[in-house]
């Protein structure tokens, strides 16, 4: 899959193998994990897992997560984007589409989150014409929170996630409701 959106200050890229040092520096830090579960990677070999199963769903999907790249420096600072989400009952929802971001804390605070999830909803809603997105965060994640609010997703409830034993809110915006 070849994707490629530029925002203001990022580039929006389809995720490499080329990203595996950035991908270990983000999903190794505990703070990062702070409201997923506290289960950092521990290998490098677990980040090229999480890429793997990436590289399943842009083939098997058309979509998944992209990297994030400043522009101003060309670093991998996390990744955005949509994903297809088929693996698990997630309040009630078993097949639906969502949006996310992760990013490596020294890129936290500067509006990363929100910019790159701008694009990805207006590409979710103007390109892949999908009805509708989804979101959830856990319950202490309030800057999560405040980036979803902000990209225009509307909270909807709280639900307890029963796979991970996560206290999560959930969030959705409709195609029709959007702009």
């Amino acid at each position: 899959m070849k994707f490629h959106i530029e925002t203001q200050r990022l580039i929006l890229r389809e995720l490499r193998n080329s990203d595996l040092n950035g991908m270990f520096e983000l999903d190794s830090n505990p703070e990062v994990h702070r409201y997923l579960g506290n289960k950092p990677v521990k290998t490098i070999e677990g980040s090229q897992a999480i890429l793997n199963n990436v590289f399943k769903q842009y083939k098997e999907r058309g979509i998944g997560r992209f990297a994030a790249i400043e522009k101003s420096s060309g670093n991998f600072i996390g990744w955005s984007g949509i994903r297809l989400n088929t693996e698990y009952n997630m309040n009630g929802y078993t097949t639906y589409y969502d949006v996310g971001y992760r990013l490596i804390p020294k890129y936290w605070g500067k509006g990363y989150a929100t910019e790159s999830s701008k694009a990805t909803v207006k590409y979710a809603f103007n390109v892949l014409k999908l009805p509708e997105l989804y979101a959830t965060t856990e319950i202490g994640n309030q800057a999560s929170h405040n980036a979803l609010l902000k990209i225009g997703l509307h909270y909807v409830e709280d639900f307890y996630f029963e796979q991970e034993q996560l206290h999560i809110r959930w969030y959705e915006l409709k195609n029709n409701s959007y702009g």
